[in-house]
């Protein structure tokens, strides 16, 4: 299936907004059903071995949703 998108005529607002209806779509699914290649799997352990050693933090995804919107608006 193809499936053609006005991008060029979306503002980012509604580009992001339609990225979280896919992401909301496809956490419906079920994770078997979405195969992960053994590059994912190789960056999830180098994450969770910089989240261990405090390398990296996590951030809340609305705050951090909140201030992408807030800099394209």
């Amino acid at each position: 299936m193809t499936v053609t998108l006005p991008l060029a005529e979306m503002t980012n607002a509604e580009k992001l907004e339609l990225i979280q209806v896919i992401w909301d779509d496809l956490d419906k699914a079920a994770l078997d059903e979405l195969p992960s290649p053994d590059w994912q799997r190789e960056m999830l352990e180098d994450i969770d071995r910089k989240l261990d050693s405090g390398e990296m933090k996590l951030r809340d995804w609305d705050n951090v949703k909140k201030e992408l919107l807030s800099e394209i608006s």
